[in-house]
């Protein structure tokens, strides 16, 4: 077993129709010996300790969804160090305080420059929008109910890619922070 990592974990699809229960979530994931779960909002957030590797909590977490809750989506994983550099690598440091108009996609892998110049065509409105690897950083100072753009970056990109707002990023970035210092 490998070192003690904080990792966040994100699940693509769930809001809407798509529930996740959080809390048989987390106590299913504790039962299978994850330490310090904690979940936020009912989206599918969960930020853990564990020393597995990303792959194999991803493998497990899956397996646990599906055989549970009957979920199987994408899952994505971010070590709470690389979430900071999520956050210090933000290319829209103004609309920061926009938290629930800025968005950080995290895609399941880096997208390629053709994908990435064929959204960029597609964005006909005052959007913005920068790629820097697996994150894609989203700015649509109207609102995303109100972009054009926002319903076709996953299908653009042809990458698996989960959103959150910035204020859930932060969140998260808590959460995490929290959870390291020993608060359960």
């Amino acid at each position: 077993m490998g070192r003690k990592t904080t990792y966040i974990i994100l699940f693509r699809g769930v809001g809407g129709a798509t529930l996740l229960p959080v809390q048989p979530l987390k106590a299913s994931l504790l039962a299978d010996g994850f330490e310090k779960v904690a979940t936020y909002i009912n989206t599918g957030n969960v930020v853990l300790i564990s020393d597995r590797t990303p792959r194999q909590i991803i493998a497990r977490v899956s397996a646990i969804c599906r055989e549970k809750f009957d979920f199987s989506k994408s899952i994505m994983i971010v070590s709470k160090a690389a979430w900071k550099k999520l956050i210090a690598g933000n290319p829209f440091p103004d609309a920061a305080s926009e938290g629930n108009k800025l968005h950080a996609y995290v895609l399941e892998d880096a997208p390629d420059t053709a994908a990435i110049e064929a959204l960029a065509r597609k964005n006909a409105g005052p959007e913005q929008f920068v790629v820097a690897g697996k994150v894609l950083y989203y700015y649509p100072p109207q609102g995303a109910s109100d972009s054009k753009l926002f319903s076709k970056i996953e299908s653009t990109l042809k990458v698996a890619a989960t959103a959150r707002n910035w204020n859930t990023v932060m969140k998260l970035a808590q959460l995490a922070e929290q959870i390291d210092k020993g608060a359960p």
